[in-house]
């Protein structure tokens, strides 16, 4: 199945309340492919967008999704947004967003593993603090598509 998240809002963008101090630190943000953070995308960049390819197969009637960018338990299904800082020359995580496929419309995730589109997660990257946006996000600071 194919997944396109795209984010916008980001919080380094100029403006914004947390920006000089995000810029300065080289926070960035990227998607989590089993421990890696790859996909980093500048703090201030106009937008954030990956594009993954994740396994599904049918569950007592339910849909599971896995594969290397996928986390969790069956049931509690999830991928990661993953802040850091590469002051260091390295990417230092600090915070993390949940995505959950738990809160994608069954019809939807249906659709999009039977090859009828691709599913699109479309968040704004800003959390209600002016910060990156972490923990999880639920409808509506996440809207589920099929494109």
């Amino acid at each position: 199945m194919r997944i396109r998240i795209e984010g916008y809002d980001l919080p380094g963008r100029a403006g914004a309340p947390q920006a000089e101090t995000l810029r300065l630190g080289g926070v960035q943000v990227g998607v989590q492919r089993r421990r890696e953070v790859v996909g980093h995308v500048a703090v201030d960049a106009a937008q954030a967008v990956w594009e993954l390819e994740v396994d599904t197969r049918e569950v007592d009637d339910l849909m599971d999704v896995g594969g290397p960018w996928v986390h969790g338990r069956p049931g509690a299904r999830f991928l990661y947004l993953s802040w850091g800082s590469t002051s260091t020359g390295e990417f230092a995580g600090f915070r993390r967003a949940k995505l959950l496929f738990g809160d994608v419309p069954g019809d939807l995730l249906r659709a999009a593993a039977g090859g009828d589109g691709v599913l699109v997660g479309r968040l704004g990257l800003t959390g209600p603090d002016g910060g990156p946006r972490c923990a999880r996000v639920r409808p509506p600071d996440i809207v589920w598509t099929l494109r």
